[in-house]
């Protein structure tokens, strides 16, 4: 396993959650970030505790692809490389197809989907030209099986499977690609659904009481920056074991 210290790591949807965490972990162990989502508040608050020396951020709506380029070339002026790209960013409306909510549908296409487009095409030349790199996208367990409600989400998530899996193909010989599958985690992703029946059909599932530490997942990413050159850690699928989904 390698150290990571002095590489440099970019950071989608790095306010909370995973991101958040995963970029105090990085630092921790001598990492440089590149942190990147849209409240700015709590990129603030982020960056002073984690040391201007060690962090950066921009203000980053993934949806917008000039923004997520803002954010890279941001990275690459302050550290002078990218080593590292986490497409972290997502949220999760989930709802019924009959309910109709397209607007929603619309938002976690442009999101889970583009975002992560995105997020590869912005470093992905920068990579390329260095010769190696490595892009860890965050996709769900709801890219590996569906429910009532998910159909969207999912849908979304099973790109990202493919988008990694392809990108790990055009690659082959020059970058790391890790997708990564969470389970229940406490996050604020929950926080995305709006659809009320939705919200009450989850809590009669009882998913949120089997929700893990987020810190699990950051730990999977970290294990995954920490993977030798000459090899990735392809898949991680990563559930509480209490999580039957």
């Amino acid at each position: 396993m390698n150290s990571i210290k002095d590489k440099v790591i970019m950071i989608t949807g790095a306010s909370s959650g995973f991101g958040k965490i995963t970029a105090e972990k990085c630092v921790s162990l001598g990492a440089k970030v590149i942190l990147g989502a849209r409240r700015k508040d709590r990129l603030e608050e982020l960056c002073n505790k984690l040391g201007s020396e060690n962090s950066i951020y921009e203000v980053t709506d993934v949806s917008k692809k000039e923004t997520v380029d803002n954010l890279a070339s941001k990275g690459i002026e302050a550290f002078g490389q990218i080593d590292s790209l986490i497409n972290n960013a997502g949220i999760m409306p989930l709802s019924l197809l009959e309910k109709g909510r397209t607007e929603e549908w619309d938002q976690m296409i442009d999101i889970n989907i583009k975002g992560v487009l995105y997020g590869i095409n912005a470093v992905y030349s920068h990579m390329l030209q260095r010769g190696e790199g490595q892009i860890i996208n965050i996709a769900s367990t709801a890219g590996k099986r569906l429910m009532p409600g998910s159909a969207v989400y999912s849908a979304t998530k099973f790109a990202v499977g493919a988008i990694s899996e392809g990108l790990r193909m055009e690659s082959a010989g020059k970058l790391q690609v890790t997708c990564i599958y969470p389970g229940a985690f406490q996050t604020e992703l929950g926080a995305s659904i709006k659809d009320e029946s939705m919200l009450e059909t989850l809590m009669k599932g009882n998913l949120a009481s089997i929700a893990e530490n987020p810190e699990r997942i950051a730990d999977a990413i970290i294990y995954s920056l920490q993977q030798d050159k000459g090899v990735s850690a392809n898949e991680i699928v990563i559930r509480p074991i209490a999580q039957e989904m």
